[in-house]
């Protein structure tokens, strides 16, 4: 267990040298230097921060006292040069780890596309326009955006009004991965959009979304005469209408992330390439064991997503890493205690500026992040533990939490990059005709 751990400890310290003598972010190791790396004998497991190793048995002791079993009890912590191991339990032992699983497809994500990336929907059309008639059928083309949601179909609908479509003769032909309201099942996704540009058959959810837009926007009205149709392909004869871009890549996985939107995990993960190119994905940015990462899936639902703490943590440290050469840190990916008040941030009392990932099962309570602190920087931690009592052991990891920055000076000093703001549901700007 000692040679993984120092296998995964001495890839972010040699990146940390690397970026402190060059000034610049380090390239990954080659796998023969991992070996080299896993084999020296000249380092040694540093020893354990009395401060976290004393808050760690403290919990430990009181999780066995209340019945939980303490080899199914994980805990990694630990600061960003890797050579500084605070404290852990069961570290290097994968665990069902729930939705901390998002943090691998996080990872993965920023690693096919990029931080800036947009996922485009094209709208193209057969026949002609006459009199705001379509004599032809309206074809959606997906590319496998997850956020394409109320919002997104209004606005696409007042597009089409504004190209002077009225009324379509056709179908609505659906072609590709076109997900909306984050519904994975295409037809179904294909009859929202349907619903979503003709507000004369809107359900109720789509006119409590028209409310929350900006004042003054426009109902759709658009009426498709025939059926939702699939595709493998557009028509040949098909013409282009407009471009529909999603946000910001950031922004996606930050409310994935804020959610713990389980479809738009599962989405995202399809795009990449499902779970086992997930984990390669990890183990190659992070140089982890194959060992402490088992996924069946990329949202974390089912038992047999297991993760180690250590895997955890690393992952982490890597989409730090790879993000703050575009001036971004890892609360533009994540929520940020301070900042976000929903979804998983709710009924948590963490210290201000912890960037965090829950996860949670029927037997699993999982937590992971950083703290930023005045005397360790940023310390990077995992927990994960197994039970019956999830409430009990969510208040128990903000108390961890708040013990370390109490003990270690808390400074919240993440700030999210201006100029990446949360996307707009439904903004106009992202379509172009």
């Amino acid at each position: 267990m000692i040679q993984r751990i120092i296998g995964g400890l001495l890839i972010y310290s040699t990146a940390a040298i690397l970026l402190n003598l060059v000034g610049r972010a380090a390239t990954k190791p080659e796998t023969a230097q991992l070996l080299q790396w896993q084999n020296a004998s000249l380092f040694t497991l540093p020893k354990p921060d009395p401060v976290a190793e004393a808050v760690m048995q403290q919990y430990l002791k009181a999780w066995q006292t209340k019945g939980a079993i303490p080899a199914n009890q994980g805990i990694w912590i630990q600061t960003s040069s890797g050579l500084n191991l605070l404290a852990e339990h069961q570290g290097t032992i994968p665990l069902p780890a729930a939705s901390l699983t998002k943090i691998a497809t996080t990872l993965a994500s920023l690693n096919k596309w990029g931080p800036d990336y947009h996922f485009e929907t094209i709208v193209s059309a057969t026949g002609l326009i006459n009199n705001g008639v379509l004599q032809g059928d309206l074809v959606v083309t997906g590319s496998g955006d997850p956020l394409f949601v109320w919002e997104e179909g209004i606005a696409v609908g007042n597009s089409l009004n504004q190209l002077g479509i009225r009324q379509v003769t056709g179908s609505l032909i659906v072609v590709g991965d076109f997900y909306m309201n984050f519904q994975q099942n295409t037809a179904m996704a294909g009859a929202f959009f349907k619903q979503g540009i003709n507000a004369k058959s809107w359900s109720r959810n789509f006119t409590f979304k028209h409310a929350t837009m900006a004042k003054g926007t426009p109902k759709p009205e658009i009426a498709i005469a025939g059926t939702v149709k699939l595709a493998p392909t557009p028509p040949p004869d098909a013409y282009f209408l407009l471009r529909h871009q999603s946000p910001r890549l950031t922004q996606i996985l930050r409310e994935m992330n804020i959610h713990s939107n389980n479809d738009m995990a599962d989405m995202l993960g399809k795009s990449v390439g499902g779970a086992p190119a997930v984990i390669q994905e990890v183990i190659k940015s992070t140089g982890i064991s194959q060992n402490e990462i088992q996924l069946i899936n990329t949202s974390g639902l089912g038992m047999e997503n297991k993760i180690s703490p250590h895997c955890v943590t690393s992952m982490l440290i890597a989409i730090e890493r790879y993000l703050a050469p575009y001036q971004l840190n890892i609360a533009d990916v994540f929520p940020l205690s301070g900042r976000d008040k929903d979804g998983t941030m709710h009924n948590r009392k963490m210290p201000l500026g912890t960037a965090m990932k829950t996860g949670t099962l029927r037997e699993v309570s999982a937590l992971a992040g950083v703290i930023p602190t005045r005397d360790r920087g940023l310390v990077w931690f995992a927990i994960i533990n197994r039970g019956n009592d999830i409430p009990r052991f969510r208040a128990e990891q903000d108390q961890i939490l708040a013990k370390l920055a109490e003990q270690w000076g808390d400074l919240p000093t993440f700030n999210p990059n201006l100029s990446q703001p949360p996307g707009i549901m439904g903004d106009s700007e992202r379509i172009q005709q």
